[in-house]
């Protein structure tokens, strides 16, 4: 069995509910979800943490703010901050 049907056996939608296994704000018209491609890729954290807050950028509902377009900066600033977080990793690997 693949990882991912292992990982998708454990977390069946018998076991957990769709906001804990496929979020909307993770596959709202996408094909597929960011766990698909952090776990094609082997990204590592960061990195997987990257694709993660770009695909949900502007799609996750913050219940306590009612402005959208600050929630979408945030997200996309997570991005970075992981992006960078890599690359200074690198760097100093070097």
């Amino acid at each position: 069995m693949l990882e991912k049907e292992k990982i998708d056996a454990m977390f069946a939608p018998s076991k957990i509910n769709s906001n804990v296994s496929h979020p909307s704000h993770y596959n709202s018209g996408n094909k597929y979800e960011p766990i698909d491609v952090i776990l094609d890729w082997e990204l590592n954290f960061c990195l997987g943490n990257v694709i993660k807050y770009i695909f949900r950028a502007g799609k996750k509902i913050d219940f306590e703010n009612q402005n959208p377009k600050e929630k979408e900066i945030e997200d996309l600033e997570k991005a970075m901050f992981y992006l960078n977080y890599e690359i200074n990793r690198i760097k100093e690997k070097e």
